[in-house]
């Protein structure tokens, strides 16, 4: 029996020594968590988008956005981090002109007019540009004074087909956007 409690007392000093020597493992870092900025952290027109509401009506994820001011013109282009195209693309301009300087001034010819978006809107598909794939445009005059236009580049090879579907989605957009809180 002696034998016995010393062989356990033995194993127990011999497993306790082994762990008090045991070199600690090295883990690697935790990879930082990525944080979603909104597009109003890049203030002027991007103060009047959100990459959730963009993405709920276009169906692009963007997570990038820039602003411009000129004078009394504002501007916001979002785009995907890892991405050049698809673009969008808001500009809203203080003006003084009513519906019918729109018309005259404003509205390209063979766009199509848009019902209940501001006091006046239309909507058209660009052509493809540059390297660019075709485009869509929305562009209205809002109720406030001021001109607002969205405009979506596609990425070259796109079906023009797409970017004529991509007018009725910016219309929608255009419609959340309250030029209001410029």
């Amino acid at each position: 029996m002696g034998a016995r409690t010393w062989l356990a007392a033995s194993a127990v000093l011999l497993t306790a020594g082994c762990a008090a020597e045991a070199t600690p493992v090295a883990l690697p870092p935790a990879a930082p968590a990525p944080v979603e900025v909104a597009a109003a952290s890049s203030g002027g027109a991007c103060r009047l988008l959100d990459f959730g509401v963009i993405a709920k009506h276009t169906g692009a994820r963007f997570d990038v956005a820039a602003a411009v001011e000129q004078g009394d013109t504002h501007v916001c282009v979002v785009r995907a981090e890892r991405k050049l195209l698809p673009e969008l693309t808001l500009t809203v301009t203080d003006t003084s002109i009513d519906t019918s300087g729109f018309t005259q001034d404003v509205l390209p010819r063979g766009a199509t007019k848009v019902s209940k978006l501001g006091k006046i809107a239309y909507r058209q598909k660009l052509p493809k540009s540059g390297k660019a794939g075709p485009g869509a445009e929305v562009g209205w005059l809002a109720t406030e004074g001021r001109l607002a236009t969205l405009r979506w580049t596609c990425p070259a090879g796109t079906d023009p087909a797409e970017a004529e579907q991509m007018t009725g989605k910016l219309v929608n957009l255009a419609k959340a956007v309250d030029t209001r809180r410029l």
